[in-house]
């Protein structure tokens, strides 16, 4: 097999990987990119079963890579949300393979908040269904501890998937339309009744701009929140609706540059809004397309 066609035929299986395990488009690409540069240095012939040698490989890498920026992570001011996968326009037939292998940005969150092990296991058992032995060899474990490992996120992830779970083109529209229409207006009252009365609000500014040190509760401070950026010019500007990790969700531009996006994650039976995300570190929105 010839390493251009190994290249197309991969990497949006690679990136679909090391998005999920690192949360980031950026670090995900220089991931992938540093497999297959170290591959061009590999017989190809040597290799048996490509996929799961690039899967191996790209897990690893991703687990090296957190561990050596955990305290990064731990010293990032304010919460620290996942990179959003922002899309306006159509997309190649490539970029669909990742956007039908991606997950929801409320899934997204949530595999974030696992270590960096029961992500990569949860990944690779769950979303790519390898067999517990493909598992415990591509990680270094045993197949007991992956089965334990499994046995514990299971439950947590099953019953929080359901609130991650896409919502249907109209019922988002209505939630979205809402959100503008008080981003515009300042009138954020209809709004906030859409929201569950323990709803929460994440804000990621990454400390370059300006957000909530930590993260709102409860319908009352997250009006709050809103109108008081409102009444400080903070949402003025332009509203367009773009696709957010496959689901549709809406992006602040102002003056020709991205100033925020913001998508929502709904309760199990998706009649209201749970939680809302709103990234505005400049660093985490440069995949707008």
């Amino acid at each position: 097999m010839k390493f251009e066609h190994v290249y197309t035929t991969y990497k949006p299986f690679l990136l679909s990987i090391a998005y999920r395990i690192l949360g980031s488009i950026t670090d995900a690409e220089d991931i992938v990119q540093d497999v297959f540069v170290s591959l061009q240095r590999t017989s190809l012939e040597d290799v048996h079963h490509i996929k799961a040698y690039l899967a191996k490989i790209t897990t690893n890498r991703c687990l090296n890579l957190l561990n050596s920026s955990r305290k990064q992570r731990e010293i990032y001011i304010g919460p620290w949300l996942p990179e959003p996968d922002i899309e306006m326009n159509e997309r190649s037939p490539e970029d669909q393979i990742v956007l039908e292998e991606t997950v929801t940005y409320a899934l997204l969150v949530l595999l974030q908040q696992l270590s960096p092990m029961e992500r990569a296991v949860y990944v690779l058992r769950e979303v790519l269904e390898y067999e517990y032995k493909d598992v415990a060899e591509m990680l270094g474990k045993s197949e007991v501890s992956c089965r334990k490992m499994m046995s514990r996120l299971k439950p947590k992830l099953d019953r929080d998937k359901a609130a991650a779970t896409p919502l249907n083109g109209e019922q988002r529209q209505a939630f979205v339309q809402a959100f503008i229409q008080a981003s515009r207006t300042g009138s954020f009252e209809d709004f906030i009744h859409l929201l569950i009365e323990d709803s929460t609000l994440l804000t990621d500014g990454g400390g370059k701009v300006r957000a909530a040190l930590n993260p709102i509760y409860g319908r009352a401070r997250i009006q709050a929140f809103w109108e008081g950026i409102f009444q400080k010019g903070a949402l003025a500007g332009e509203y367009r609706l773009v696709q957010i990790n496959g689901e549709l969700g809406i992006v602040l531009i102002q003056q020709g540059q991205l100033k925020c996006s913001v998508c929502f994650e709904m309760t199990e039976d998706l009649s209201a809004i749970q939680t809302i995300y709103k990234v505005s570190n400049p660093d985490k929105l440069k995949h707008y397309r």
